[in-house]
């Protein structure tokens, strides 16, 4: 197993099974890079830990299968379905805070960690926002 694989696998588990953000914090250079669909761009490990705390408030009894993994030196990629219920309240990005609706969610999502020095430097999470929503009944009826 390589370094990427290592830390990727480290994360995955201190975001979903084992909320850890010390764990987190840990695994993210300093000056860290992240993307996500609900956060935007993220500068800095303070951000990036920010985002994954607030997510693991909102969302508990959370697991990540992983359906396809792919490994380079320097990066891991990540296919899977993430689920969980969502017990606590959800920040957007607006400042809007959306009130838990205590229903469960199931998507399928991508994630990449590109390492370099022992530290994830670069991170990206995908995952279709309208599904996230549509499961916990935050859209409106067609």
């Amino acid at each position: 197993m390589g370094e990427a694989r290592a830390l990727m696998d480290r994360l995955t588990e201190a975001v979903t099974t084992k909320p850890d953000m010390e764990v987190v914090a840990g695994l993210f250079a300093e000056n860290a890079e992240a993307v996500t669909p609900d956060g935007g761009e993220l500068e800095g490990r303070d951000a990036i830990v920010a985002y994954w705390r607030s997510m693991t408030e909102a969302m508990t009894e959370t697991a990540f299968t992983t359906l396809y993994t792919f490994d380079t030196e320097d990066t891991a990629i990540d296919e899977g379905v993430f689920s969980g219920r969502n017990t606590g309240p959800i920040e957007l990005p607006t400042g809007e805070i959306l009130p838990a609706t205590g229903k469960e969610i199931r998507i399928r999502g991508v994630d990449l960690a590109q390492v370099a020095d022992g530290r994830i430097v670069s991170y990206r999470l995908y995952f279709d926002q309208m599904e996230f929503l549509g499961q916990l009944g935050l859209l409106p009826e067609a």
